[in-house]
């Protein structure tokens, strides 16, 4: 299974060669990670405050394959792609019209958010984002 989340492409998103800036990229797919967590009935507040867990990126891997341009509708398809310990890879897809524009994948590293040391991802944490795993491209719906 993957999450999707849709973004329209707005003037502030542009450079001024009239494409998405490459960093709203990375932007784009935290609020797609953000809204994987709401519908998996959980929040990066909820999270931090009574579960003593974040998220911070300790690697991106970005792929450009073709630019998105003003008033596209970006399809961000965002799966699980490894759950370690204390660590997890997440890829996201961004597609127009079904045409893949950009790929990136992220090393999120789990963090206590008061120490700012890693952790163990908790079991039930860990259960739900196994509903969003998919190891390779054999598995993709």
């Amino acid at each position: 299974m993957k999450h999707s989340y849709k973004v329209r492409v707005y003037y502030q998103d542009m450079d001024a060669g009239g494409i998405v800036y490459h960093s709203k990229y990375l932007d784009f797919a935290e609020r797609a990670r953000s809204e994987l967590l709401v519908e998996m009935g959980v929040s990066n507040k909820r999270l931090i405050e009574e579960e003593g867990v974040a998220f911070v990126l300790s690697s991106a891997s970005i792929q450009y394959k073709s630019p998105a341009r003003l008033d596209d509708v970006i399809e961000v398809q965002t799966k699980v792609k490894e759950i370690k310990n204390a660590s997890m890879v997440m890829e996201h897809k961004f597609l127009v019209e079904g045409a893949l524009k950009v790929l990136i994948e992220l090393k999120l590293a789990v963090i206590n958010p008061k120490d700012l040391r890693p952790i163990r991802i908790k079991e039930n944490l860990k259960n739900l984002f196994m509903k969003y795993y998919q190891e390779n491209e054999e598995n993709d719906e």
